[in-house]
């Protein structure tokens, strides 16, 4: 128990509760955040080439209520027919699209016996800084669109709406956010048009598919979680080692053996002891 009571001083322990708490975070926190986003964009991958390679469907068929959403068919084509509500317009800031900030234009859109969906138009360029530039009314005749199903962002935190240049603006395209900010009732999920499409703007491309780093990153953060307690083990194996050789004796001299005698040197010494 001595060998290892160094064990017990402050620095040792301190060592050793970092290397745990590294280790649990890297198991708990890091590998499953890595892996969690690697599942995400594998399976908006999955559906980003699904929707490339199927026909477009009604709308009512993924939503066929008002208060529906078809989170496993983000990105599906779907063709609605119905009208916009051209006197509600809502802009989502902050976007950046093709490297560039951008503007995206929201509207609601009345699907005839159907729900009302919050549509994106797509996008347009800001003036002047952050100014929002003239936008085009969507048309007020009945129209067939066809755009893509998309998910409801998350509502950024600390990010409230906010009116400025006469048009109510939002941080994220939440469809409960803007429901409440339009006083019209939205479905969970909402439109984004695409090319030619009547109210269209600037169109808003798919992502590429593209899996990115996540996967690499989790296996290095569940890698590092291995590492870490294996390194804290060799230290204490080697400070054990070394306080052993500190402590063990020196090792007595070995005696040289001495020269063995030539016949020569035999006979001197036995002729000259006689005389």
């Amino acid at each position: 128990m001595r060998r290892l009571a160094f064990l017990l001083r402050p620095g040792w322990i301190a060592l050793a509760l970092v290397v745990v708490a590294f280790a649990y975070l890297c198991f708990t926190v890091l590998a499953p955040w890595q892996l969690g986003k690697h599942n995400r964009t594998s399976r908006e991958n999955r559906q980003i080439e699904y929707s490339l390679n199927t026909d477009p469907v009604p709308l009512k068929t993924l939503l066929p209520q008002q208060d529906s959403a078809a989170p496993n068919a983000q990105w599906r084509r779907v063709t609605a027919t119905g009208h916009y509500l051209p006197d509600v317009q809502v802009l989502a800031r902050l976007r950046v699209i093709e490297g560039k900030p951008a503007f995206e234009v929201l509207a609601p859109f009345v699907v005839d016996d159907g729900p009302t969906v919050l549509v994106d138009r797509g996008y347009v360029r800001p003036e002047q800084g952050s100014h929002v530039p003239p936008i085009p009314r969507p048309p007020q005749e009945p129209v067939t669109l066809t755009a893509r199903l998309r998910d409801s962002e998350a509502v950024a935190p600390g990010k409230d709406p906010l009116s400025q240049d006469g048009v109510e603006q939002v941080y994220s395209i939440n469809t409960e956010q803007v429901a409440a900010l339009t006083k019209v009732p939205l479905a969970g999920s909402y439109l984004q048009l695409t090319e030619d499409q009547p109210g269209g703007l600037g169109v808003i491309g798919v992502p590429h598919l593209d899996a990115g780093p996540f996967l690499s990153y989790g296996i290095q953060w569940i890698s590092f979680g291995i590492v870490a307690p294996l390194g804290l083990g060799y230290f204490v194996y080697s400070e054990i080692r070394a306080r052993r050789r500190e402590k063990q004796p020196p090792a007595a001299a070995a005696q040289t053996p001495e020269p063995p005698q030539t016949v020569e040197a035999k006979l001197a010494d036995r002729y000259g002891r006689r005389r």
